[in-house]
């Protein structure tokens, strides 16, 4: 395609040639105004200079036409899999595709949001997407999107190089939906203690149950007022991360269940481990345990070492019996529930405790306590705790044995597997010279004697837990006798189980994220679990099977995980699990609107319109200032074009301005001479 224009190629630069009119311009208008008569014909010859030094030409130029950009933007964000909208803006989108192949004069560009995004981000989409795109070769945009936009900018004129825009709205005009969310939510919180949550519940109801779960426990439920902001007391009940849900009730007709229901993460926190020991007598191992405990800035301490049965009459004077007085009363029935833990370090039956402080023990242990039996010689003869209302609780039973001899503790097969002591070598243990031999009762046994017979045992007991030690020669390994053992980390791993740390649980289900795929780890005593049944958040249910990443841990993953709650089930564990953010944008509100974009359709001379059929789909016009109508949009043909060759001419050769100067300057003098 030829084409013929104008232009100018100036010899000296157009700001130079500003200030050159400019200064013949005030020479001419003070020879005006000192009556010089040949005003006229000077005013042309300086107009001819001006001209002559912008160089005027003729254009000739060989254009190769270039099509114009259309822009087709998908919206696929999690939204927009709700309701069959997917499918109808599929239909949408073969019928655009259609009607543009008829169309030479433009070439589509297709552009897809990020499906994984916390947000639909529409804009940011259309930007980027035609960054390479001259502004001149784009046609306009057309939007297949729910409405639901979250990154428009204030400022809408950033977006008119891209229009016309013309966004078409699929969803019904009539859905209804519910939503709950959490307005404000603490990052931690003190164990056993409640944080405050508040929640925000939308729906079209006076009253509805929120129920509330916090790591899977059971729910309770709580009315709330739609619409009002309601604060909410959640107790942490174990360390590390505690997974919160809050739920609403599905109402018939609605829209889609993915935003009844919401989940925060807070991370439990221990302030101080109290814990009670109690030693029976002065031994050598008691200073490695009191060394051990007190070494943890964590540990809340209170020992008391018994010196000498109450009853013994001697002569010893009563300042020098004890420190202070047995506080019995105080401790086992008024403040025994604020432990955490209380340790029996080769106790003694001499009266100090009554029959009824220890079963009140027995009751702690029930309703969710730990208990720490570190049995001596006393263990195994009639002043055993063994024979109190202890023993219910206690997964050996002493047989009255006492074995004495050089040995080396082994670790059970059971204990090969078990969280607590699995990852220790027992060729490295050193030697203890005594026990209390024991049979099996209940619970796991952890560690044994070569011969077999029970050295530390561990055991579920109601809502607490209870750990029992065979031997008082533990010490040892503390002073590095015969190379020592880890003392310190098998009190560290029996402490941290019987405090229900998710970590050295024994069967422990876990979900979480790794990029973006959902992984499941499960940690078992069984070699072959059942596979992990896993609920998605638009509630259908899947199950993945197990990889072995070691002999008793598992990993099942789930690729390109979609936003939501996640439910896991395996081993008869339960696990949950919030898939990206806390509180999405994109599950804010999920009906479909045009209100969002309807500034944007009048900003760029495009338009704003639901789609709710196929058949709805408008028709594609070319039109020169866009617009739409009531079944059609417009788009700009751009004509853009790129120069293959050109040729210039200059309108003025040098021969005919001087010429014409030559006659204007003798007409000049001429009349100036008159």
């Amino acid at each position: 395609m030829d084409a013929t224009r104008f232009g100018f190629d100036p010899f000296l630069g157009w700001w130079i040639l500003a200030l050159i009119g400019l200064a013949a311009l005030a020479v001419w208008g003070l020879y005006l105004i000192k009556g010089g008569r040949a005003w006229l014909t000077r005013a042309l010859g300086l107009t001819l200079i001006g001209i002559a030094l912008a160089n005027p030409l003729i254009i000739r130029e060989n254009r190769d036409p270039l099509k114009s950009t259309l822009a087709v933007v998908m919206d696929r964000s999690a939204s927009m899999g709700i309701d069959g909208r997917t499918d109808l803006a599929e239909d949408i989108l073969s019928d655009l595709q259609s009607q543009i192949s008829d169309l030479d004069e433009f070439e589509l560009r297709m552009i897809e949001t990020r499906s994984d995004a916390a947000e639909t981000e529409l804009a940011g989409t259309v930007i980027n997407g035609l960054s390479g795109t001259p502004r001149s070769q784009i046609a306009g945009t057309i939007l297949i999107t729910d409405g639901q936009v979250h990154d428009l900018p204030s400022d809408l004129s950033i977006l008119d190089p891209f229009g016309p825009v013309h966004s078409l709205i699929v969803g019904r005009e009539d859905e209804t939906d519910r939503q709950i969310s959490v307005t404000s939510s603490p990052s931690y919180g003190i164990v056993g203690e409640t944080v405050q949550v508040k929640i925000l519940v939308a729906a079209e109801a006076d009253i509805l149950p929120v129920t509330v779960t916090a790591n899977d426990s059971d729910p309770r439920n709580i009315p709330v007022e739609p619409g009002k902001e309601v604060e909410i007391d959640v107790e942490i009940d174990r360390r590390g991360p505690n997974t919160i849900v809050f739920s609403i009730p599905v109402a018939d007709g609605e829209l889609t269940p993915i935003n009844n229901e919401t989940a925060i993460t807070v991370s439990g926190i221990r302030d101080t481990l109290r814990v009670l020991l109690i030693t029976g007598e002065p031994h050598q191992g008691g200073r490695a345990w009191r060394d051990l405990l007190k070494s943890d800035p964590m540990v809340d301490l209170v020992h008391f070492t018994i010196l000498r049965p109450p009853h013994k009459n001697d002569a010893t004077p009563t300042s020098e019996l004890a420190l202070i007085a047995f506080p019995t009363l105080e401790l086992f029935e008024e403040k025994l529930n604020e432990f955490d833990l209380i340790i029996f370090d080769q106790y003694r039956r001499r009266g100090v405790l009554h029959l009824q402080y220890l079963d009140n023990i027995a009751r702690y242990v029930d309703n969710g306590g730990a208990l720490l039996i570190a049995a001596g010689e006393p263990f195994a003869g009639p002043a055993s705790l063994h024979r109190t209302p202890l023993a219910s609780v206690l997964p050996l039973s002493p047989t009255g044995q006492i074995e004495v001899g050089a040995f080396r503790p082994r670790i059970s097969e059971l204990g090969e597997k078990h969280s607590i002591t699995r990852t220790m070598d027992d060729t490295t243990f050193g030697q203890w010279y005594r026990y209390i031999e024991a049979r099996e009762v209940t619970g796991d046994v952890l560690m044994t004697t070569p011969d077999g017979d029970p050295l530390l045992a561990v055991d579920r007991v109601g809502d607490g837990r209870v750990a029992e030690l065979m031997s008082d020669q533990l010490w040892l390994w503390a002073r590095g006798h015969d190379g020592g053992g880890p003392f310190s980390e098998v009190i560290r791993r029996l402490v941290h189980w019987m405090m229900k740390e998710p970590e050295l649980e024994e069967e422990y289900l876990t979900l979480g994220s790794d990029g973006s795929d959902l992984v499941a780890r499960l940690t078992t005593l069984n070699t072959a679990p059942d596979p992990l049944t896993l609920t998605l958040p638009n509630g259908r249910r899947e199950n993945l099977n197990w990889t072995a990443t070691d002999t008793l841990s598992f990993e099942a993953r789930l690729p390109d995980a979609k936003l939501g709650l996640y439910r896991g089930e395996a081993e008869d564990l339960q696990a949950v699990h919030l898939f990206g953010p806390p509180q999405p944008r994109e599950y804010e509100d999920l009906r479909s609107t045009p209100e969002l974009l309807e500034d944007l359709g009048d900003d760029t001379d495009g338009s704003t319109r639901r789609v709710e059929r196929q058949s709805d789909t408008p028709e594609i016009r070319v039109s020169r200032k866009a617009g739409a109508g009531d079944d059609w949009i417009g788009l700009r043909d751009r004509k853009a074009y790129i120069v293959t060759d050109s040729e210039t001419r200059p309108i003025l050769p040098a021969w005919l301005v001087a010429g014409i100067l030559f006659g204007l300057l003798l007409l000049a003098w001429r009349r100036e001479g008159r």
